[in-house]
């Protein structure tokens, strides 16, 4: 899910090594590998030097998958030596029953391979250069459920913020356009060419996948209410929590589904601090913003991608105080980005947006109970998205570390009442 600090687990030769959270990678991660993409990719390739492998996010940065950082010494047919980076995502093992029913592999390299790039080109084709992403290669491996190989941003400059601190204003203003550049490419190309494919729009919200993740959102609610009836000043909205979360997963299992009256976008899905890497200048402004991490994008509302990016990975001192100003500002950067590219419906206005997402406002509840508790937690070698989404001790106890940590509770703290006032809680 993400792309952070390394660490120094590496590796010289064909040997397992291990992630950085003690797992051992399968041994088919070798130089061989990677002959006959070299030979298909850089001119002129003669042999590989050297090999290592080094994983690429610290423990407790990444909950699904294993993020890799492969780094080579080549030659080529000219006598020349090149050092060339590159980033690799596996599967954890913990989450392959998952991928049984939903490879989000498939989807993310679906993503790269052809929606991106489509993307972008909508804005060549208009007249400017937008780029949203790391470069893409395909290359053959024996996994089962393939695997996703990137261009190592790193080498260009690009990092991650620090998630526990939270987007200040200038990298929220940032991803916010990027945000609303991507969502209006995506409005524009559903209008003139149709609507994406079945496992973007209809994605995780299936009818046979409506019993597991009633469970899945059941045990977060309880557990999140249960660390809430300890919050000083509930008082005032305890009860009211107490109704809505026994039932609100319905809504928010409706909300997935697509409303073609309504302003729909292709979201990220997955929009929070540690899936958007920056590029800096000389003098530390910010450059360049580009996302990653593809895996569970989402036709629908804007309303998931907005509450999701803004009310788990801003900081504390904007999160509330600037929400509206936060909605205003990615209005602005949407309706210049649908004229640009000559969306033929009528633009939304910002009132018509403030009644989209007062009307799913279960996308900013089931943000508080899910992904805000993982930004905001230390880092933890225990991290992964079975224990976050499971049954089980080692599941409870995570999920405890999660809600009752002092910087979430801060954060909860101050969403709840904010929640409340909006009639967020109404039942």
């Amino acid at each position: 899910m993400a792309l952070q600090e390394e660490n120094n687990h590496t590796n010289e030769s064909s040997h397992s090594v291990s992630n950085g959270n003690g797992a051992q990678l399968p041994d088919w991660i070798t130089a061989e590998l990677f002959n006959n993409f070299l030979k298909e990719t850089v001119p002129g390739f003669r042999e590989i030097k050297s090999f290592k492998t080094k994983s690429a996010v610290a423990p407790g940065e990444n909950y699904a998958t294993i993020m890799l950082r492969i780094a080579m010494e080549i030659s080529t047919q000219s006598g020349k030596e090149k050092t060339l980076s590159y980033m690799m995502k596996i599967p954890l093992e913990s989450i392959k029953d998952l991928m049984e029913k939903r490879n989000v592999f498939d989807i993310e390299t679906m993503m790269y391979r052809s929606v991106v790039p489509e993307m972008e080109q909508m804005y060549r084709d208009a007249g400017i250069e937008v780029k949203f992403s790391a470069g893409y290669y395909d290359i053959q491996t024996p996994s089962q459920f393939g695997v996703i190989l990137l261009e190592d941003l790193r080498q260009r400059g690009f990092k991650n913020i620090n998630r526990l601190e939270g987007l200040d204003m200038d990298h929220a203003r940032c991803v916010l356009k990027k945000l609303a550049q991507w969502h209006a490419a995506s409005a524009t190309r559903v209008q003139l060419k149709g609507l994406y494919p079945a496992s973007l729009t209809t994605a995780y919200f299936l009818d046979d996948h409506y019993e597991l993740m009633k469970q899945i959102y059941k045990n977060l609610g309880d557990a999140f209410l249960s660390s809430a009836r300890s919050f000083p000043g509930n008082e005032e909205y305890i009860e009211s929590l107490e109704k809505f979360n026994s039932h609100y997963f319905d809504s928010f299992f409706n909300a997935g589904k697509v409303d073609p009256n309504e302003f729909n976008v292709l979201n990220h899905g997955d929009c929070w601090s540690n899936n958007v890497m920056f590029q800096y200048d000389a003098f530390g402004r910010i450059k360049e913003t580009y996302f990653v991490d593809y895996q569970i994008p989402k036709y629908g509302s804007p309303a998931q991608d907005l509450y999701y990016l803004i009310l788990s990975s801003t900081s504390y001192d904007l999160k509330l105080k600037q929400f509206d100003y936060f909605v205003k500002f990615y209005h602005e950067n949407l309706a210049q980005s649908l004229t640009l590219l000559k969306y033929p419906k009528q633009i939304p206005k910002l009132k018509d947006l403030h009644i989209l997402l007062h009307r799913t406002t279960i996308w900013a509840y089931t943000t508080i109970i899910s992904v805000m508790g993982a930004v905001l937690l230390d880092p933890t070698d225990k991290a992964n998205i079975v224990d976050i989404v499971g049954e089980s001790e080692a599941g409870d106890e995570f999920k405890k570390q999660m809600y009752t940590n002092a910087r979430f509770r801060r954060h909860a703290e101050a969403v709840l009442p904010w929640l409340f006032n909006r009639g967020v809680l109404e039942c």
